[in-house]
């Protein structure tokens, strides 16, 4: 069933794309109930004449246009842009932010305690309908409100509601965890290569591996040691790997890599 509010998207960019990518792939909304924001003249025109909707370069317009306000933004410009549409919006409002870092009290600091705030961390497989999107509500959103959230942001991929506390943990693992599998990507097909194997059938292989190993997690629902297990016979060739993966450290370079960038998150938090 389609959406019936409009929606307003300010900001143009990769993220507001995929949004708009997903809900007409999924028929989510119709091209009449969207507006988008987007300052820069060339992208806009793009965005209009590829998706056949409306596009405006004045953030208060979209702030007039939609029962919701997804602000896909930049956390640098937040501030501005807040004060720039605050006179426009009002509590009947839900707003939702994709800005990483950027907190629920921020947001209301610049508008109202009044307004229905939802806070969203998406990942880069968003852009191609494929992503992990943790959603958290302030104080006014309602069941409804976050429900129409998720109705939203499952047009670019899975979706979870977690306490706001969280948010920096769910950036250092989902938001920035595309990076640490493509450079697993990279490690495994360089080693393929090394072993003699031509780069795109080496390629080939890693990716349906890791593929075919999320899919036995999710779907066999068994703890990934356990399956780890399964495959690991006894003198085999995959103790052997996983001997020098140990000694090399590998577990904790994952786990120390998710803290680290948690801990970024926060500072950057911190910051704006």
């Amino acid at each position: 069933m389609a959406i019936q509010e409009k929606i307003s998207i300010i900001g143009g960019g990769n993220m507001a794309e995929a949004l708009v990518r997903g809900f007409l792939r999924n028929q989510t909304i119709p091209p009449g109930q969207i507006l988008i924001s987007e300052p820069k003249k060339e992208r806009g025109e793009f965005l209009s004449q590829e998706y056949h909707l409306s596009v405006t370069p004045d953030n208060k317009v979209a702030a007039r246009f939609g029962e919701v306000i997804i602000l896909a933004i930049k956390p640098q410009i937040m501030k501005e842009v807040l004060e720039e549409i605050s006179s426009e919006v009002n509590p009947k409002q839900v707003i939702i932010s994709i800005a990483a870092g950027i907190s629920i009290s921020f947001i209301a600091s610049y508008l109202s305690n009044d307004y229905k705030i939802i806070r969203v961390m998406p990942n880069a497989p968003a852009q191609i309908g494929e992503g992990v999107i943790a959603l958290c509500g302030g104080e006014k959103v309602t069941p409804s409100d976050l429900q129409l959230a998720q109705e939203l942001f499952t047009a670019i991929g899975k979706t979870i509601v977690t306490p706001e506390s969280y948010m920096d943990a769910v950036t250092g693992l989902s938001g920035s965890g595309p990076a640490y599998v493509f450079l697993i990507i990279e490690a495994l097909t360089d080693g393929g290569v090394k072993m003699g194997l031509p780069r795109d059938i080496a390629q080939f292989l890693v990716l349906q591996t890791i593929i075919g190993a999320a899919r036995m997690v999710l779907e066999t629902g068994e703890h990934p040691g356990q399956l780890k297990d399964r495959v690991t016979s006894p003198a085999g060739t995959t103790i052997a790997g996983l001997q020098v993966l140990e000694e090399k450290g590998v577990r904790g370079a994952f786990i120390n890599a998710v803290v680290a960038a948690t801990e970024r998150s926060r500072e950057l938090s911190r910051s704006i």
